[in-house]
This record gives C-alpha cells, sequence and structure tokens, in this order.
C-alpha cells in the first residue's frame, strides 16, 4: 500500500453549469483554486452520460453510453496531475426514473443540475503509468 499524509488547504463548494460537461467542471474548479490535489463528492442530475467500467483482463475501459436524464445519486473521486494537467479521477453512481442504479467511471456526461464539494490539499498528487495493472495511478 501507498500512503502519505495530506495537509488541507481548503474546502469549496460549487454549483455546476447547466449544459456544462460534468467532469470538466470539477475540473475547472479545480484550476479556479489552483488546486494540483483534492477529494470531492458530488450530486444532482445528468441529461446524459458516458460511464466506463476498465476491463482488468483486456486493461482496456470499455464506455457505456447512456442518452437519458440520470440522478446523480452519488459521485466521488480525486484531483491529481495527469501528465501535467489537472485531472478528475470521477466515479458515480447514477439512477433511471425506476430507481434502477448505473455506475462506473464518470468519463463524461452533460449537467442539468450539479453541486460539489472540493477539499484541496496542499501538496499535488501526481499520477504514473502502473505496469502490472495498466493503469495510471498515484506515485
Amino acid at each position: 500500500m501507498h500512503h502519505r499524509p495530506v495537509e488541507t488547504t481548503g474546502e469549496y463548494v460549487a454549483r455546476l453549469e447547466t449544459d456544462a460537461d460534468w467532469r470538466e467542471e470539477i475540473e475547472a474548479l479545480a484550476k479556479a483554486v489552483d488546486a494540483s490535489a483534492g477529494w470531492f463528492t458530488a450530486l444532482g442530475a445528468v441529461q446524459d452520460a458516458e460511464l466506463w467500467f476498465y476491463d482488468q483482463e483486456t486493461t482496456q475501459y470499455e464506455p457505456v453510453t447512456f442518452d437519458e436524464p440520470l440522478e446523480v445519486a452519488s459521485c466521488v473521486g480525486n484531483i491529481s496531475l495527469l501528465d501535467g494537467e489537472v485531472f478528475a479521477h470521477t466515479h458515480a453512481v447514477c439512477s433511471r426514473p425506476d430507481g434502477e442504479a448505473i455506475a462506473g467511471h464518470l468519463d463524461a456526461a452533460t449537467v442539468f443540475a450539479g453541486e460539489v464539494y472540493l477539499r484541496t490539499f496542499a501538496d499535488p498528487l501526481e499520477r504514473r503509468h502502473d505496469e502490472r495493472t495498466d493503469l495510471d495511478l498515484w506515485l
């Protein structure tokens, strides 16, 4: 296990803009507050979504697209640097009108309404390629 202490530098709340991209809005918030590391939670609703599932055998992400309104029942993730750029690693549990849940790595979604809480850290989190998993993981 890799671990280290973190020193928090700030806490922020934000409302995501309707018709914007969900993950890009979180990345924009991180940039606006000059954060290269942090942890966030969010909730709201999206007009559509692309969730990814990582196939551990093929080491490839498999996208699943939903072209329908969904509630974002829970969204969690972290802010880090990937190739020197702010990256919001975002996972979400979304629900359909009948309560059916769908979940995964949220790559993209069009915001209907969203609210985010972000806690920022002093030292950056940087992602590097991990040979064993074929993923970009924290150092």
